[in-house]
């Protein structure tokens, strides 16, 4: 039987993800198919209930509106996904009793692996750009990288609560600030990630290209499409190291085939997983 995983979202043609993953179950010689859903909100509830009782799902991957509802559609939340209260993983576990759905974050794995292999080993001083769920991620992973504090820039500081609940939940101060005071201050961070989408951060950047000394850290941007963003470009002309959002992407989605499909994700499946989306490939 064919098994089935899809990565679900909205909107979600633009996504690599099926790129990622096909690339990688062939390489395993896997019969996994993966495609691209488009699903809102409010649709959430019956999507899934629309897969109870097939058999043929081994997971899912769940990008942007979703992370959050997707909690209340599983049976049980585990590591990281359990701490933030943010999932993008959602395995089917089989057994004689039915079918079990255990919800994931795997976007943390991803951006610790995606800064480390740009020479990041930790971040004492890292900032955040934006608030919302991948924000969450974004604050376990600073921690895990050896942060005892990170600034958080918004442009509403009501829309900052997961990251504010992500900080709680994995002891980290945090301080929420208006992204009228970014510039000076990324400016000067070890460690940058934004979480903005596609093109929201080109103001800042634009604040960033007169200041002198900038991109004296490293630049992750979770954003990939178009690239290079604005920012990437200003930062990596400053000097500063840039990790493309694709970098994380393709960690995170290394981590999801490993619970899909219970198999290893070697160096050599990391090798086809980067040429299926053009992914410029650092030493492994």
């Amino acid at each position: 039987m064919t098994l089935r995983a899809a990565v679900l979202g909205h909107p979600i043609s633009h996504s690599k993800s099926p790129a990622l993953h096909l690339a990688a179950y062939a390489k395993l010689g896997l019969d996994i198919g993966y495609s691209a859903i488009d699903v809102m909100v409010d649709r959430l509830p019956a999507f899934m209930e629309s897969l109870r009782g097939d058999e043929s799902w081994c997971g899912l991957s769940v990008t942007m509106p979703l992370k959050t509802a997707m909690i209340r559609e599983v049976d049980e939340v585990r590591g990281a996904g359990a701490q933030l209260g943010v999932i993008n993983t959602v395995v089917f576990e089989h057994d004689g009793g039915g079918v079990r759905r255990a919800g994931y974050n795997t976007d943390v794995a991803g951006i610790v692996e995606s800064v480390r292999h740009a020479g990041v080993a930790s971040a004492p001083h890292a900032a955040i750009l934006g608030g919302g769920g991948t924000s969450a991620a974004a604050v376990a992973a600073v921690h895990e990288l050896g942060a005892g504090h990170v600034d958080v820039f918004v442009r509403d500081a009501s829309r900052a609560s997961d990251a504010e609940a992500a900080a709680a939940a994995v002891g980290i101060s945090l301080a929420v600030r208006p992204l009228t005071e970014a510039a000076t201050a990324v400016a000067a961070a070890e460690l940058v990630i934004s979480t903005f989408p596609p093109r929201a951060a080109d103001g800042l950047a634009e604040e960033l290209a007169s200041l002198p000394g900038t991109g004296a850290g490293v630049l992750l941007d979770v954003a990939y499409d178009p690239w290079p963003s604005r920012i990437a470009e200003v930062w990596s002309g400053h000097g500063g190291a840039v990790v493309p959002g694709l970098e994380m992407l393709m960690y995170q989605a290394a981590e999801q085939i490993r619970l899909f499909s219970g198999r290893d994700v070697d160096a050599a499946v990391i090798d086809v997983m980067c040429d299926s989306v053009g992914l410029p490939r650092r030493v492994f």
